[in-house]
């Protein structure tokens, strides 16, 4: 596969990445096998999708573990990538960023990892308590300590911005420029994909001038630009989807013409090429810092992503993207 070098510490990685969330967080929890997620790691190591991106509080703890697993074998092949900032407790999350807390949360998580550098440590999100200079400072500190390689930030919850009219990332792009002065930011976690292209205004420029790389969360829109999720067919309760305005019944059937969009640019490229495919090749098109994570907890779908790699869109396919209809349904 492709590789793509982002931040100014020169980081390498595969240009496709596996987000390990949905092997142990969030979504139906009856189709979460420790055994089958395992492989699927394995498979994306193979395969060259060497960024496993997973967080402390997916679990909590038990998605560390597992990535643990896999890495106890084949660290070398591996990009880590996880996070520390959320607590999670019974019904509710919280952010903790006293500098105390982030010292013994990396150590924590270098255990479950079976590691002893994390390559890429992202701060989930800010402690609204805690000035985020302390908390980017503690974890300059666990640099110089050599347990972390290197820092980046998640882009924080961005609905405030919705209802004031600011622009959707000015809250992350001030963290950043809050943080930069204590110690180099060299990689930005935010959503973008077809159907959420917003972080393209503003966000994804920052990160471009300043060298700082790009990894795209949830480029295939929850799972939604796949084309593999009926409207109607509803989600475990456990599932975020069975909660989440765009994927009530009405708003999924509304956004099909964003799914028929992409079949039809993957249809010019082959038979054997998906939906999937064609938005992960969108997103890679947005810039060489840029790597999407998308999210997979099986080998035949970490296998259909790390295909997107090798697929290259023509002016054509990405006018063709860019003008599909816009997604109906809020966020909030």
């Amino acid at each position: 596969m492709e590789r793509r070098t982002i931040g100014a510490g020169a980081l390498a990685m595969g240009a496709v990445g596996l987000g390990c969330m949905p092997m142990s967080w969030a979504y139906s929890g009856s189709r979460q096998r420790g055994d089958e997620s395992l492989r699927a790691v394995h498979r994306a190591l193979d395969l060259g999708s060497t960024l496993l991106d997973t967080a402390d509080m997916y679990g909590p703890f038990t998605n560390e573990l597992l990535v643990g697993r896999a890495l106890k074998e084949r660290r070398e092949d591996a990009f880590v990538s996880t996070k520390v900032g959320l607590l999670v407790g019974e019904q509710h999350i919280v952010a903790n960023g006293r500098p105390g807390y982030v010292k013994r949360a990396c150590d924590a998580s270098l255990r479950r990892l079976q590691t002893d550098v994390i390559d890429l440590y992202q701060l989930h999100r800010a402690d609204p308590e805690v000035p985020v200079e302390e908390t980017w400072g503690a974890m300059a500190e666990l640099v110089r300590a050599g347990k972390v390689r290197a820092l980046g930030l998640c882009a924080v919850g961005a609905r405030g911005g919705r209802r004031s009219g600011a622009r959707l990332h000015d809250g992350t792009i001030r963290q950043l420029q809050r943080v930069q002065q204590v110690f180099p930011v060299s990689a930005v976690e935010a959503e973008l994909s077809v159907w959420s292209p917003e972080a393209l205004d503003a966000l994804l420029p920052w990160c471009e001038a300043r060298g700082v790389g790009f990894l795209a969360a949830m480029p295939l829109g929850n799972g939604f630009l796949t084309g593999t999720l009926t409207p109607g067919e509803g989600f475990e309760p456990d599932d975020m989807r069975a909660r989440h305005p765009r994927f009530t019944a009405e708003m999924m059937a509304a956004n099909q013409p964003i799914v028929a969009g992409l079949r039809r640019v993957a249809r010019r490229h082959g038979e054997d090429v998906t939906a999937a495919q064609v938005a992960l090749a969108w997103v890679l098109a947005q810039g060489r810092h840029v790597v999407p994570v998308p999210g997979a907890k099986q080998e035949r779908w970490v296998t259909e992503n790390a295909a997107a790699a090798g697929l290259h869109l023509t002016a054509q396919d990405l006018t063709e993207v860019a003008a599909l209809p816009g997604a109906v349904g809020s966020w909030d």
